[in-house]
């Protein structure tokens, strides 16, 4: 057993749970690897934008502005939005949003994908794309929120 256990691990596994086991010790590893994950935030319920009085709801996937208007948001412009405000204060590579958002492999992808998930995103944020306040491109680098951006988790 312990012969199997061991080459899982070597092969890329994160953990492995030995039978018999309880489904309390299970979901515990389960949230254990979920804690390791960076790119998962699965707990985030909503991202305030203090500076310009909106909030996004990413459960009901929509934007909600202070005295007027919603606007809905895709379940991919969630995940963005999601994963930029799970970084905050780094610059995100095109590269690493497809591979954690889009869950593609970006060697060899030709694709305009982020970008234009970036700029349907910004009008809906009713950010300015030549010069953007919330939404913002570090040249050579990729994408950020800008600072000042709150995630809000689920309360347990």
């Amino acid at each position: 057993m312990k012969r199997i256990a061991c080459a899982g691990l070597q092969l890329g596994a994160d953990d492995y749970v030995v039978k018999p086991f309880s489904i309390k010790e299970l979901v515990a590893r389960v949230r254990a690897v979920l804690r390791r994950s960076p790119g998962r935030p699965l707990d985030m319920t909503c991202v305030r934008f203090p500076d310009a009085k909106m909030e996004a709801d990413l459960l009901r996937r929509e934007l909600r502005f202070a005295g007027a208007g919603r606007a809905e948001l895709s379940e991919k412009e969630v995940e963005l939005l999601r994963y930029l405000a799970s970084n905050p204060d780094r610059a995100i590579s095109r590269e690493e949003l497809l591979r954690c958002v889009w869950r593609i492999d970006p060697q060899g992808a030709g694709t305009r994908t982020v970008d234009m998930h970036v700029a349907r995103l910004r009008e809906k944020l009713r950010d300015d794309a030549e010069q953007p306040r919330i939404l913002l491109t570090v040249r050579g680098k990729g994408y950020m929120l800008a600072t000042g951006t709150v995630a809000v988790e689920r309360q347990e």
